[in-house]
């Protein structure tokens, strides 16, 4: 029996992969900030005789808080984990600041990702074929990370270009991960599921919401035929560190969106971002 953990696991493909591992025997840690779908997800694993092997972790992800406090709960309850699923991201139409005064997209998206991957490496390294595999989009939009106003406080925001932004960082961290953890077993896999019909566009004002629904029932795959590829890449993850996909065609790691120079430059930044949160934690 393996054991996964999920963010953003009660919801879109992060709920579909989960239900997917319980069918067939695993067991599966869903965390995410809403109670009620949490309570649907567990409800729906009873239903598959998963009842005993599945756990809704409620956290706040956009706190660096409630990332450490998810690692900590997570170190103190299991052995080992074959791996960690990162499906967690809301579309935030307008500017919002989480409660450590930082942009919730890049909060949630991005540095959510960094602190419980590196977190849970000692983990991750005492099963057999470990993968930490990552939601994005390596691929496909285009985007870029403002290096000195990463919280939007001068540029004008558009939630398109937090989202790429996130993105872009994303990137960045699947290729500097292994450097990071050069004796590690896990493998990193980020992950491009292109168009596929989620509650996504919820946040979205009408009339964007209505057509990007309307889209989404023409052109969008299915949560249960998009997990298919995803879910064999973390069956049998790639032999190389770090691999990124769209859907089932292999990616590159090459240019700017995987430069390692950038890579180093966005471990750095977030370093001081964590300090910076944790220290006025401190003061308060």
């Amino acid at each position: 029996m393996r054991t996964y953990l999920i963010t953003g696991g009660t919801d879109g493909m992060g709920r579909g992969l989960g239900l997917h591992f319980l069918e067939r025997g695993d067991r599966v840690i869903a965390v995410a900030s809403g109670e009620a779908k949490g309570r649907a997800f567990t409800e729906a694993a009873a239903r598959l005789g998963a009842a005993d092997r599945v756990r809704f972790l409620r956290a706040d992800l956009s706190t660096v808080a409630g990332m450490h406090a998810v690692t900590a709960e997570i170190e103190s309850s299991v052995d080992s984990l074959d791996g960690v699923v990162f499906a967690t991201q809301r579309f935030q139409q307008r500017r919002v600041l989480t409660a450590d005064g930082l942009e919730y997209t890049f909060a949630l998206s991005y540095l959510s990702r960094f602190v419980i991957g590196h977190g849970l490496v000692p983990l991750l390294d005492r099963a057999e074929a470990p993968v930490v595999f990552n939601l994005g989009a390596p691929g496909g939009f285009p985007g870029r990370i403002f290096w000195d106003d990463i919280s939007f406080e001068r540029e004008p925001y558009k939630g398109m270009k937090a989202a790429t932004q996130a993105s872009r960082s994303i990137d960045l961290l699947a290729v500097d991960f292994p450097r990071r953890h050069p004796d590690t077993r896990a493998k990193y896999v980020v992950y491009n599921p292109m168009f596929v019909k989620t509650g996504m566009a919820d946040p979205l004002p009408q009339p964007k919401r209505a057509f990007t629904n309307a889209m989404a029932a023409l052109f969008a795959q299915r949560v249960a035929k998009a997990i298919v590829p995803m879910a064999a890449l973390i069956d049998g993850p790639p032999a190389a560190p770090v691999t990124a996909w769209r859907r089932t065609t292999p990616l590159p790691l090459t240019g700017k969106d995987f430069d390692p120079d950038a890579a180093d430059r966005l471990h750095r930044l977030t370093g001081k971002i964590l300090e910076r949160v944790e220290a006025a934690g401190e003061l308060g």
